[in-house]
């Protein structure tokens, strides 16, 4: 069973914010060379271009593509690049949180879940299911050892 992230307006902006601020940076100077210079240097207008689609290319990739899915063994959780993979039997507890701007996270949305397993670096990760309570009813299901708080 796999669940999407939940997103909501605050991490919308954000991205819309972080985007805007990424294309003045990157592309600033691309418009300044073209228009405003006798002699354009082309190499660094090819780079600049370039940086700008890479890193809005990552940014959106990992704002999309964020999911988690429940396999017979493990939980996936996938954010673009980033996976992890969590065994059931390391679980140890999962609460609600609101504090997101600390530790490992994946999510775009600040009503969220921490799971927090063992033989992690950062001893939890905190999640954004869009069905918490699914969500958690599955995650029980899975490893009924855990600890949990409502959700």
């Amino acid at each position: 069973m796999t669940f999407r992230s939940k997103r909501d307006r605050t991490f919308i902006i954000l991205l819309v914010v972080a985007l805007i601020i990424i294309a003045f940076a990157t592309l600033w100077p691309v418009v300044y060379e073209l228009f405003f210079t006798k002699n354009p240097e082309y190499p660094a207008i090819w780079i600049m271009t370039a940086m700008f689609l890479i890193i809005t290319g990552m940014l959106l990739w990992i704002f999309i593509d964020i999911q988690y899915t429940f396999y017979d063994d493990y939980l996936y959780v996938k954010g673009g690049p980033f996976r992890s993979k969590i065994r059931y039997e390391d679980i140890t507890k999962v609460n609600k949180t609101s504090n997101i701007l600390v530790g490992y996270r994946i999510l775009s949305s600040k009503d969220a879940l921490e799971v927090h397993y063992k033989h992690s670096l950062m001893g939890s990760i905190i999640i954004s299911p869009d069905n918490q309570e699914q969500f958690v009813k599955v995650l029980i299901e899975k490893a009924a050892h855990i600890n949990h708080g409502k959700a």
